[in-house]
Parts: structure tokens; C-alpha cells; sequence
């Protein structure tokens, strides 16, 4: 298949997948070893280069809420989780947390797929989106809906649950958002926190890759095709998403994409 055809594909593969509790690592990592023949440890740290497309686009969609959020900065030492600055220090703390869960997680990730072949690396992603779509339905089922603004116990729990979410066919939106959910935010403020809390995880995840490995193993105008297109259909994505929650009970949408999930999981598994 034409390169430039393989990153498009890729690219449209993240910013689809990236927001919707069905794997974009996963799902991207699978697509670059059937389509571009890379192996499972290639594989992986392409997927996780990508999400710096999504990154972009996150910021591009919430640009407002970015610059709010900087605002506050100089207000941080003072009040913390403050009314002014709950976003803000969620973000720092669960980021934070990500690293603490996340570094080890990558690391032992990249040791396990370099023993895995292809049908078992397949098999794995499989399982995992299977776990992701179940703990998905079950948020659902039980989003409470009660809260206003995130405190130090959501940062830390869904931090931590941000960096186990590294691993291919676990999926970080479908984690975070889930964890948000049972801790007693609505929909949209769990889709907000969320993908706000992917930018600062998604560019520290691209330095990771880009410190141990380098550039992943496609040609330059590849990556740079693959990044632009998930920047771009990601935006569109997110858009989209969060005008369906808005029109649509989020505990629809929830069991929806995460039955998504599961049958997704079941087809690659088989």
C-alpha cells in the first residue's frame, strides 16, 4: 500500500479513536502492523507518537479553557483547588501521577512486546479492549452526575489510571472519563477534563518515544502526514462528541461506544 496512503489511514485512525472509549492506541498500533508491517514494539511507539496530533487538537477545541488555565498559574501556590484554579491543579497533579504509574508501565510494555509475536501481541490488545469496553458500561450504569469542579482525589486516581492507560487496547479516554464518572462528574465536565488532561500525557508520551527510540520507524513526510491528518479529523472528532453529549443522556453514549468497545475487543481477540 502507498506510504503516504498507510499514514492517512493511521492519522484518521487516532483522531477518530483518540476520544471514544475504544483504544486509539490500540487500534493504531494494530492497523501500522497489518497495514505498514511494522512489529508490535514499532508498533506501539508510533501509536504513541500520534497522540501528539490529538494533543494539538485539544488545545485547538479548548483553546478557551488553555488560556484560563494559564491565567491561573501565578494563583497555584496559594489555592490550590480553589474555584479559580481546580482545573489547573488537577491537571498538575494528575499529570504527575500519570508519570508515577506511567513511566514504569511503558517500560515494562516495551519489554513485553519485543517477546511477543504477532498473534500473540494481537491477542493481548484484544483482551484489553475487551477490560476497557466492561469498565466502560459499568461508569455508565452508575455516573452520578453531583459534582462541580475536580479535587485532589479525582487528580490522583485519574492520573494514575492515565498511565496504566499506555498500554495498547486500554483506552485513556474511556479510563479517565469512566473514573470521572464514578467519582460524581457529569457528562460533559468528564469529556472536558478529560481531554485536557490528554495534552500534557500525549506530548510528555511523544518525548518518551522520541528520547528512547528516536522518530518511529516510518519516513518523515509520513509522520508529518499521519500527525496533520489526526490533528485535524481529532478536532472534528471532539467537536462532534461533545455536541452529542450535549443532545444525548451521557449514560447512552457511554453504553454505546463502550459495547463499541467490547465487541471491538471480541473481533480482534478472535
Amino acid at each position: 500500500m502507498n506510504p503516504i496512503l498507510v499514514a492517512i489511514l493511521l492519522g484518521l485512525l487516532q483522531g477518530i479513536l483518540e476520544w471514544i472509549p475504544v483504544s486509539s492506541e490500540g487500534g493504531v498500533a494494530l492497523a501500522s502492523t497489518v497495514l505498514a508491517g511494522l512489529d508490535p514494539g514499532d508498533a506501539t511507539r508510533l501509536a504513541l507518537f500520534l497522540h501528539a496530533g490529538t494533543a494539538v487538537a485539544a488545545v485547538a477545541y479548548y483553546r478557551g479553557e488553555v488560556r484560563e488555565i494559564l491565567d491561573s498559574l501565578t494563583r497555584l501556590s496559594r489555592r490550590p483547588f480553589a474555584d479559580e484554579t481546580a482545573d489547573l491543579s488537577f491537571l498538575v497533579l494528575a499529570t504527575l501521577a500519570t508519570g508515577v504509574t506511567g513511566l514504569p508501565a511503558y517500560l515494562a510494555l516495551d519489554a513485553a512486546v519485543s517477546e511477543l509475536e504477532g498473534g500473540l501481541f494481537l491477542a493481548l490488545v484484544g483482551g484489553l479492549l475487551v477490560l476497557t469496553g466492561l469498565v466502560q458500561r459499568f461508569a455508565a450504569a452508575l455516573s452520578l452526575g453531583e459534582r462541580s469542579r475536580p479535587d485532589w482525589a479525582d487528580a490522583l486516581l485519574v492520573g494514575a489510571l492515565q498511565g496504566l492507560a499506555i498500554l495498547p487496547g486500554v483506552s485513556r479516554s474511556g479510563t479517565t472519563v469512566s473514573a470521572l464518572l464514578l467519582r460524581g462528574h457529569e457528562g460533559e465536565s468528564s469529556l472536558r477534563l478529560s481531554f485536557l488532561l490528554s495534552i500534557p500525557a500525549a506530548l510528555a508520551a511523544n518525548a518518551l518515544v522520541l528520547v528512547d527510540t528516536g522518530l518511529p520507524s516510518i519516513a518523515p513526510a509520513q509522520a508529518v502526514v499521519a500527525l496533520a491528518v489526526s490533528a485535524v479529523v481529532g478536532y472534528l472528532t471532539v467537536d462532534a462528541l461533545v455536541r452529542l453529549v450535549r443532545q444525548v443522556p451521557f449514560w447512552a453514549v457511554c453504553t454505546v461506544f463502550g459495547g463499541l468497545g467490547v465487541v471491538g475487543g471480541l473481533l480482534v481477540a478472535l
